[in-house]
């Protein structure tokens, strides 16, 4: 190469460079941009969140209770499974703060244990439902072809009491936490699947969705970017309940003798074995009792909050 070509090569190169600088300056002020509108969006969310006093009284309710299970190790002294007969039936004092059961165990290192195992069900079952019941939901109200047969499996799922489905496949797999969560998780998925489906059918209809179709997008990327973002609303409003419902349920399996493990310290069997003991020792049944109303209750003002914070007419009202 001469002088001459490397001397115009080496200014062609210096007169990009600032379009080169220009160019990444422009991305960067969209990532900034881009950033700030999510910071904005955050801190609009915070504050409708904020306003809200059932969202703000369930969540921290429900901290209370995560915390505690979290730092149960650290906040109980005895172990909840340590059986001590010279101590039976003890009330409330400040050895025992929430008193000792029909075998002297500790009810309030059992009941802090017990909210391990209740959130644990309740999350995991409500994580499962939320990828099943979507995932069936989007195929069966997108491809017409399916629908029949997911609606029709769903219906008949459906028309078994949740609780009689549970303790049928409690009894088939047997007793122990994961299959705790699989039973609760094949009872609540089809009431997902048939809210999704409902919703998906609607915004088939929509414009937007036609014109994403009309442009050549796969099936998948049309279902992944412009029907799914318009589905979470109903869907985290549906997954607070579910959780709930989760909860109350592992409880009533537990109650029944279809749940937990009896080593495995849980709400439902605290309340099992002090149905016979209401009058003579009324603590053993009250404070897991209480913890189980509590977490409900705030779960169901977290859920009742969010549905009106993510609809519009409500919000507008």
């Amino acid at each position: 190469m001469s002088k001459r070509d490397r001397d115009l090569a080496v200014s062609q190169q210096n007169i990009a460079s600032p379009a080169q600088r220009l160019s990444m300056t422009a991305a960067e002020q969209r990532l900034a941009l881009g950033m700030e509108g999510r910071r904005q969006t955050l801190l609009k969310a915070w504050r409708q969140v904020r306003h809200d006093k059932r969202i703000m009284i369930g969540g921290i309710i429900l901290l209370v209770f995560v915390l505690a299970a979290i730092l149960a190790p650290i906040i109980t002294t005895n172990s909840p499974t340590l059986i001590n007969g010279y101590v039976r039936l003890r009330a409330p004092n400040q050895y025992y703060w929430f008193g000792t059961d029909s075998q002297g165990r500790d009810v309030f290192a059992r009941v802090v244990y017990g909210a391990r195992l209740s959130l644990r069900v309740g999350f995991l079952t409500s994580i499962s439902v939320l990828f099943f019941g979507t995932l069936i939901g989007l195929l069966a109200g997108y491809y017409r072809k399916i629908d029949g047969v997911i609606m029709r499996i769903t219906d008949g799922m459906m028309a078994f009491p949740g609780i009689i489905l549970a303790i049928g496949i409690m009894a088939v797999r047997g007793a122990s936490v994961s299959n705790i969560i699989i039973a609760l998780t094949v009872v609540a998925t089809p009431r997902v699947v048939r809210l999704m489906r409902s919703i998906v059918l609607s915004l088939r209809e929509e414009q937007f969705v036609d014109a994403a179709i009309a442009t050549g997008n796969p099936s998948w990327r049309v279902l992944a970017r412009h029907i799914l973002p318009n589905t979470l609303s109903p869907l985290i409003v549906q997954i607070s309940f579910i959780f709930a419902e989760a909860i109350l349920a592992e409880a009533t399996l537990s109650f029944l003798g279809a749940g937990a493990p009896p080593e495995i310290p849980s709400w439902g069997a605290m309340l099992a074995d002090s149905k016979n003991l209401l009058r003579q020792a009324s603590w053993t049944m009250f404070f897991p009792g209480a913890a189980l109303a509590l977490t409900v209750f705030a779960l169901n003002l977290v859920g009742d909050g969010l549905r009106d914070m993510l609809d519009p007419r409500l919000r507008q009202r």
